[in-house]
């Protein structure tokens, strides 16, 4: 065995493929077959390496991880099998075996072609006209092209349900502890402690979810206090898109108010539907005269792109735009002429899609927070469903002992006059005390965005209730010990709206409602303008607040009614400093109130560690009205394992120091892992071997000491790529692959594995008698199966996952002289960036 360092050889191998193309006739470009016998100016007498799998531009047969594109849209990312095809110049070339249901999954229309199942193992494309399939194996791309009258593509952002991940059994822990001491400044005998925690513990076992939330908190004088806020079990009901929950949950608020129960509900998820069917945005339908360019076009924004064939076409998976503004639909044929139409287009949250049901059936006992409260059994129905022409029916009913109400409501997309929703209620209800009673409650919201002009109306509404109409929950609440009938409500008008003012020069955003009540003259109103802007990377904004509220007699003090009214003007601004610290801010603050005097603030702010794991905060501020000195420093650690938060304040009168620990466990077949917070929907990242690295986008989130870690708050019903971050990747570590694709359900953990190679990374320099074993010649580590590697320029191999020592195993050809064996023992120090460089004799068998 003989074992050398060296230095690293620049590769010469272009230089040789340029010299040899250079000479090539035109007429030979069909056939690109390397001459191996280039190769051997630098090591002759070796043989000729067999590269007959590399020529053609093709590549061994086998699986793949490939990007699969389908007529210019991205499908899916997963593993298909390439099987050597001979194409009608007789050429090898690598085809995808597909089968006849993958293909219909993707939309084809397999029906058509019966002789897509010629053969049993992999669907024939040439059975389609004009279909083909391009491996483009540089970017590890399926491009296939199938002409769109064979094929119905999903919409937009569509996964397939039976690609939807239902994740691992697990339980888990959500635990949140905080606490504080606090002490006068004057006086003795004035400490105070106080401590609080939230537990959130689950446990998944398939599809089903089960959740609670319970409280802890003990007061300065040392009483402790136990409440259960939930326990719920729900899972997904696929087929229907829709959640189905058992025990502690709330009635929708779609059409009446949310109700808290405890009982059973079945209720669409929207997160089922793709991005491109939420919300709400018309259908547009044309009739194209050859395979056209469809292009949508709001506010002059290109939002949408599509190809068509001949004849009629439909097209519902736009994305929802969040405002208003006419559609200009162009459709571009292939002749290069083109048709226009416009398409009116406002929205409102209420409005659905043509063809859209959105349901939810709820029935069970009314949950009240008052416990002397009776648990009344009630039941509730609402659905809204979406027609043509841009009009959206909704309604509903509710049904208790003491109570019944009905609802039937209407929306209407107007386009360029916005859109509109209006709703009444008939309520016939018995509160206790109270004679029988019935009543309307009348609704109407609009919804418009003028463009020209920059002002946006996001909502304005109004509701209007007679004497005789109460709330299923005003009612229910009447029925328990001392309850008193809660006060209903007459008049509610509320306003939002935002207004740019042109390039560089901000926005204005304004807020106003307004409410009373029926019998005592109780009322409330308040108003809010803001503007706001920024200026070279530099922030501010300022605030105005007009509030004013009534009280009724029963609740004044000297039994007459009596009016508080403030004003509130808020100022602040954020200087960024990276020019002297960087990812640091400076910031300052006023509020001035009528009522309460002035406050004033200055402070820093920012992040730091790596990862941006820290967040930081300094603030020193004086007020008036009594107020003095003020001063308060925080800080905020997201680890691996949890999140610390501490901080310390302190006033004219007392000082408090305040500490927090959050974090999450959960507990998996594979062990516990410890975590920052976890989220509805989580992801648990296995990469045994792989500690301490970070994952990409996730502030202070990186493996553990065993490679595990968990990713919090997933997307649902969607795909989530989740990446380790190869930069702090331990130098006795290499990832196969960094990144993989996760699609969970609703309130699933699901596992993310990634296979990593304990072992080091050598650039090694395979010679035989001063001769460099061929270019193409591949290597393999006698005793371990994980993988292959090619020898490229003078017989350098990069190799990974290697141990200490071992022995090499070189092939270059079928023959006994074409291949040779190289012991090696690894130095013990390695040379470039935790690469050893080493030079290895490997010896021919005879």
């Amino acid at each position: 065995m003989t074992t050398a360092f060296n230095t690293v050889q620049p590769a010469r191998l272009a230089i040789f493929i340029a010299l040899a193309l250079a000479g090539i006739s035109p007429a030979l470009y069909a056939s690109d077959t390397f001459n191996t016998e280039l190769i051997e100016l630098d090591n002759p007498g070796m043989g000729n390496a067999d590269l007959s799998a590399f020529e053609s531009g093709s590549q061994a047969p086998g699986t793949y991880h490939v990007d699969i594109i389908l007529d210019d849209q991205l499908l899916e990312t997963r593993d298909i099998r390439f099987i050597a095809v001979k194409d009608a110049n007789g050429s090898e070339t690598l085809q995808p075996c597909l089968s006849v249901g993958q293909l219909k999954a993707w939309g084809v229309k397999t029906a058509l072609f019966p002789q897509l199942a010629a053969q049993r193992e992999c669907a024939d494309l040439k059975a389609i006209p004009q279909a083909s399939a391009d491996f483009q194996f540089g970017a590890q791309r399926l491009a296939i092209s199938i002409p769109q009258a064979a094929i119905d593509l999903p919409a937009r952002g569509y996964v397939p349900p039976d690609r939807w991940d239902e994740g691992i059994t697990a339980a888990m822990l959500n635990y949140s502890l905080s606490g504080a001491n606090s002490r006068a400044r004057s006086g003795a005998g004035t400490r105070s402690d106080s401590q609080y925690a939230n537990l959130r513990p689950g446990i998944n076992v398939g599809p089903w979810r089960l959740r609670n939330y319970t409280t802890w908190s003990r007061d300065a004088s040392g009483q402790d206090r136990w409440d259960n806020v939930y326990t719920w079990m729900q899972r997904a009901i696929i087929p229907l898109k829709a959640q189905l929950t058992l025990g502690d949950s709330s009635a929708p608020a779609d059409v009446f108010d949310s109700m808290p129960f405890r009982g059973v509900q079945l209720a669409s998820d929207d997160d089922m539907l793709p991005d491109s069917l939420k919300g709400y945005a018309p259908v547009v339908r044309g009739i194209a005269r050859t395979n056209a360019q469809v292009v949508v076009r709001q506010n002059g924004y290109q939002i949408y792109q599509s190809y068509v064939a001949p004849g009629a076409f439909e097209i519902a998976d736009m994305y929802p735009t969040g405002g208003a503004g006419d559609l200009d639909v162009t459709i571009v044929e292939a002749d290069g002429s083109e048709q226009h139409f416009t398409l009116p287009y406002a929205s409102l949250p209420v409005l659905q899609r043509e063809g859209r049901l959105k349901y939810a059936l709820t029935a069970g006992q009314y949950r009240s927070y008052n416990r002397s409260v009776e648990k009344t059994p009630f039941g509730q129905l609402t659905g809204i469903y979406g027609l043509r022409h841009g009009i959206t029916l909704y309604g509903g009913v509710q049904g208790a002992d003491k109570y019944r109400s009905a609802a039937l409501g209407v929306g209407k997309n107007m386009g360029d006059l916005g859109a509109i929703s209006a709703d009444v209620t008939q309520g016939w209800s018995t509160p206790e005390h109270t004679a029988k009673t019935s009543g309307q409650s009348w609704r109407a919201r609009y919804s418009k965005n003028f463009i020209n002009t920059g002002t946006n109306f996001s909502i304005a509404g109004y509701r209007y209730s007679t004497r005789g109409y109460y709330g299923m929950q005003d009612v229910l609440d009447s029925y328990g010990d001392g309850s008193a009938l809660q006060d209903r409500r007459r008049n509610r008008a509320e306003l939002t709206m935002s207004q740019t003012l042109g390039d560089n020069l901000g926005a204005i955003t304004l807020t106003a409602a307004r409410e009373d009540y029926w019998n005592d003259g109780k009322s409330m109103a308040s108003w809010s303008i803001g503007y706001s802007n920024y200026w070279h990377n530099i922030s501010y904004g300022m605030t105005w607040t007009y509030s004013r509220n009534v009280r009724s007699a029963s609740e004044s003090r000297d039994g007459q009614k009596q009016a508080d009214h403030d004003q509130l003007l808020a100022f602040n601004v954020s200087i960024p400093l990276d020019k002297f610290l960087p990812q640091t801010w400076a910031n300052y603050g006023m509020n001035a109130s009528r009522n309460n005097g002035t406050t004033q603030s200055i402070g820093l702010n920012g992040v730091a560690l790596e990862n941006r794991a820290l967040n930081w905060n300094v603030q020193q501020g004086y007020g008036t009205e009594g107020v003095g000195y003020t001063g308060n420093v925080n800080a905020d650690y997201r680890g691996t394992y949890a999140e610390v938060t501490a901080g310390y304040g302190y006033d004219k009168n007392s000082e408090r120091l305040n500490y927090g620990l959050q974090g999450g466990i959960l507990a998996h077949a594979d062990g516990i892992t410890l975590s920052q917070p976890l989220g509805e929907t989580n992801a648990l990242i296995k990469a045994p071997g792989a500690h301490g690295v970070d994952i990409r986008n996730q502030p202070g989130v990186r493996t553990d000491f065993r490679g595990y870690t968990v990713v919090s708050n997933l997307a649902v019903y969607r795909k989530n790529d989740l990446a380790l971050d190869p930069e702090n990747m331990p130098d006795d570590v290499e990832l196969e692959i960094n990144t993989r694709t996760v699609t969970p359900t609703r309130g699933a953990v699901v596992k993310a594995d990634y296979l990593a190679k304990s072992g080091r990374r050598v650039l090694m320099t395979l010679t035989d008698n001063d001769r460099a074993v061929p270019f193409g010649a591949v290597v393999t580590l006698v005793g371990d199966d994980s993988g292959s590697f090619i020898v490229g320029d003078r017989g350098q191999v990069y190799l990974t996952g290697m141990r200490d020592q071992g022995t090499l195993v070189a092939t270059w050809g079928s023959q006994s002289s074409q291949q040779c064996r190289a012991d090696f023992s690894l130095p013990k120090h390695s040379t470039y960036g935790g690469i050893a460089d080493m030079r290895a004799t490997c010896r021919q068998e005879r």
